[in-house]
């Protein structure tokens, strides 16, 4: 081939790579730019001016398998860009080991996204609160460094920081837009002006430790509430603003204010909240009403403001994911299992009316495609399933197949001390026979979360975090062992991220120290053990497990926490999703087919269903593995299905 017919080839790729696809331009690589003109205050994509209408959608909220779906109906609202979270724990769930499959499968959720003609902003932390336990951090850190400061320069978690980014970013630098990938923008920390630290060398240090990946491909950005920039923006990037509806002159006075510290640069709210998260113990499900999110909406977008919705797509903190916040000094409030937020796809992904009034607005200022929008996706409701009792988790035959090793040590050791991500710890200890005192005064000086105190297995009471009980009395001669079962329900996600859990100090009867301890660690990370458990007591006998569990109205589990097992069929050529229905149980966590659906609390709410997706259902022999912490209300145990979820 001559030079000139070489040459000719190489312009006519350059005009086929210029063409549009799905409403995108396709360039070389060296001339894809995604910039900030701070000068005429708008981003530049490509060199042309630039406004992003985008919503938040956290990939492991929800199953691969609905990534896709869920995508596809936010390009259908108008959207052009999706927002993630990443989450350092889900990655990185133990020292030096790393996870990149199924729900971890990052690259694969933005390939999903472009593939929707969707752009990508990227917030990688490393801290993202997010309602998660312990923010995204993953627990370990608090196991190999336990005086580690969090989001400062202390230099064990820079070095742990460095680590982590090095992963993460060799997977994900051939997305950032600048190397032909979605990703036009890139966070730096997360609501940092909102944290106590206000340390400014560790934010300049993660500044130019995100840019030796990103170098010039995508936008950094910060992100913080109205007046909290000046600790939580850094010099050389774009500081962005999170706040929900307002009046015109609220928001108005939003920007003035940033507009202090930064005068020029397009504005951006980088969280918009259409809804709001929900605790336990709360009176009811967050709900927003419609009228105020799309005027507030409407007039940003007029205003040339970029928006993020947050959350566009809310999801499920499945397992042991949910995290748990500060109400005041001191007061601790767990997060439910659901985090649909009133978003406008709820937990399953089905468009609410919130969808489709923000979906008008868009349009008012966006192109919105043209394919069909989605519609809600059938639900199934499903026989009620018996459930047969297992086990006491203080039964030690029954432990010693499931449980860690025991530890011994003369004060307790904290979950995190025992290298232990959530479920329980069961805490033993002798109780003196010198004390004259009748009851004793059981003292404990933090349980983080709950205790579930027994003397020889029988039942004593609850110690609470959130209810601040932590002391209770004992009678004499009941036993000569104190048990204290202690359940993780989320470390802090906003506040302080050191949460350790446990038995977190001493604790005492009477005014004595009670030392010695044996502890067991019960992880719950997953069933193999207890199913193994299970078919060795022949429990999977269909015929045996579909018998009335000889358990009364009203049991309290006064020998521990139980472990009950069901299966069941669907009968039915269809699999749809469909929500389990716990009322009459009292608290704890449940398993289908070995995956971890999460927490279960209907006693005090207000969520009462577990989102069940369908992904995880099969046909035949569907195993039910429920551990239950407290107390039994129902006739006899039964669990439901139905094709609606239940809160308040």
């Amino acid at each position: 081939m001559s030079l000139l017919n070489l040459s000719l080839l190489f312009t006519a790729i350059a005009v086929v790579l210029s063409y549009h696809v799905n409403g995108q331009r396709l360039l070389d690589n060296r001339q894809r730019t995604f910039t900030i003109d701070y000068e005429n205050n708008t981003f530049l994509l490509d060199g042309a001016p630039f406004q992003y209408i985008a919503g938040s959608f956290h990939y492991f909220r929800a199953l691969p398998q609905a990534w896709g779906p869920i995508l596809k109906s936010m390009r259908a609202a108008g959207l052009n860009a999706v927002t993630t979270y990443v989450e350092w724990s889900l990655h990185n769930p133990k020292k030096g080991v790393y996870n990149w499959d199924g729900m971890a499968d990052i690259e694969r959720f933005v390939q999903l996204a472009q593939n929707e003609d969707l752009l990508v902003i990227l917030r990688p932390g490393p801290y993202i609160c997010a309602e998660r336990d312990m923010g995204g951090f993953p627990y370990w850190l608090l196991n190999k460094y336990p005086g580690i400061q969090l989001r400062t320069a202390d230099v064990a978690y820079l070095r742990e920081v460095r680590t982590w980014y090095a992963e993460l970013f060799s997977r994900l630098e051939p997305y950032f837009y600048g190397n032909g990938g979605p990703i036009i923008m890139v966070q730096v920390e997360n609501e940092y002006g909102s944290f106590f630290a206000c340390d400014y060398k560790y934010m300049k240090w993660l500044r130019d430790e995100t840019e030796r990946y990103v170098r010039g491909k995508a936008a950094l950005f910060t992100n913080n509430g109205p007046g909290l920039t000046q600790c939580g923006g850094i010099d050389g990037v774009l500081s962005t603003l999170d706040f929900g509806p307002g009046t015109a002159l609220e928001i108005d006075g939003y920007w003035k204010d940033l507009r202090k510290l930064q005068p020029k640069g397009p504005l951006v709210n980088a969280e918009y909240y259409p809804g709001w998260l929900t605790h336990w113990q709360e009176q009811q499900m967050a709900r927003s009403p419609i009228e105020p999110v799309v005027t507030s909406l409407r007039y940003m977008l007029s205003s040339k403001v970029n928006v993020n919705i947050y959350m566009f797509y809310g999801g499920t903190n499945f397992g042991f994911t949910a995290g748990a916040n500060e109400q005041g000094p001191g007061r601790f409030i767990p997060d439910i299992t659901s985090y649909d937020y009133d978003a406008p796809l709820d937990e399953s992904g089905d468009p609410t009316p919130k969808y489709e009034a923000i979906r008008k607005v868009i349009s008012e200022f966006f192109p919105v495609p043209n394919g069909p929008l989605p519609t809600p996706t059938r639900k199934m409701s499903l026989p009620s399933v018996i459930l047969r009792p297992v086990d006491s988790l203080l039964n030690k035959q029954f432990l010693r197949k499931i449980a860690s090793p025991e530890v011994f040590n003369p004060t307790p050791l904290t979950f995190e001390a025992l290298n232990q991500y959530s479920g329980l710890v069961l805490y033993e200890a002798l109780l003196p026979t010198d004390l004259k005192s009748d009851p004793l005064k059981l003292t404990v000086e933090k349980v983080y979360d709950l205790g579930y105190v027994f003397v020889d297995t029988n039942f004593i009471g609850t110690l609470s975090r959130q209810n601040a009980i932590n002391t209770l009395p004992i009678t004499q001669g009941t036993g000569e062992k104190l048990q204290i079962v202690v359940e993780n329900q989320g470390r802090i996600n906003f506040g302080t991220p050191n949460d350790f859990k446990g038995l977190v100090g001493n604790v005492f009867i009477d005014t004595g120290k009670l030392l010695n301890w044996t502890m067991t660690g019960i992880p719950l990370e997953n069933t193999t053990k207890i199913s193994e458990y299970i078919v060795q007591k022949h429990l999977s006998d269909r015929k045996k497990s579909s018998k009335r569990p000889k358990i009364s109205q009203g049991t309290p589990m006064r020998h521990g926490p139980m472990v009950f097992y069901g299966n069941f069929d669907i009968a039915r050529i269809d699999i749809l999703d469909t929500y389990l229905n716990p009322s009459g149980w009292g608290k704890g966590v449940v398993f289908i087919n070995g995956f971890n659906l999460g927490r279960y609390w209907p006693r005090v709410g207000p969520q009462i269903t577990l989102y069940v997706p369908r992904h995880i259902l099969k046909s035949t022999m569907n195993e039910i593995i429920l551990i239950e912490y407290q107390t039994i209300k129902a006739p006899f145990m039964t669990v439901g299905f139905d094709n609606t979820p239940k809160f308040n």
